[in-house]
């Protein structure tokens, strides 16, 4: 009878570990790439898809390229196309999230340098899920002239 109280016992607690540490979603970044840019200009885009296994946030975008990283959307105002800053951009478990031309985007701000094509950028992504536990990806991405 003992035994089987302990054997209760420490299935309920493995059970409510295993419930406590929620693992992060398994994120994968795909067809990434960024604008190559004119001299002078001050300003880059990003783009890619972004895949969860569960929903999650992106949060945070950070970049050596640039002093700062945005994310933005784009929207249709009576007849004119809009640019708008998000907080952050809420992604749906297992559906490819995007990231495109006149669609929502990462906008670099204060470049560092031209972006020149045939060179990568390199991003960190932070992402946070609905149990708030914060994940972070690193990814390289090409830069092209045009849309691939």
């Amino acid at each position: 009878m003992l035994k089987k109280k302990l054997y209760f016992v420490l299935t309920i607690l493995v059970t409510m570990l295993l419930a406590c540490s929620k693992q992060a979603p398994e994120i994968s970044i795909t067809d990434n790439w960024v604008r190559a840019t004119a001299e002078g200009q001050e300003v880059g885009a990003a783009y890619m898809t972004i895949t969860s296994t569960s929903d999650t946030r992106l949060v945070k975008v950070e970049s050596s390229a640039s002093d700062s990283v945005e994310i933005h959307s784009m929207i249709m105002e009576n007849g004119v196309m809009k640019m708008r800053m998000l907080e952050q951009l809420d992604l749906k478990a297992n559906t490819p999230n995007k990231l495109a031309p006149g669609e929502f985007h990462l906008m670099l701000f204060d470049l560092k340098k031209p972006l020149k094509a045939g060179e990568t950028v390199s991003f960190a992504l932070h992402f946070k899920n609905q149990a708030g536990k914060e994940s972070l990806v690193t990814v390289s991405s090409p830069i092209l002239a045009e849309q691939p």
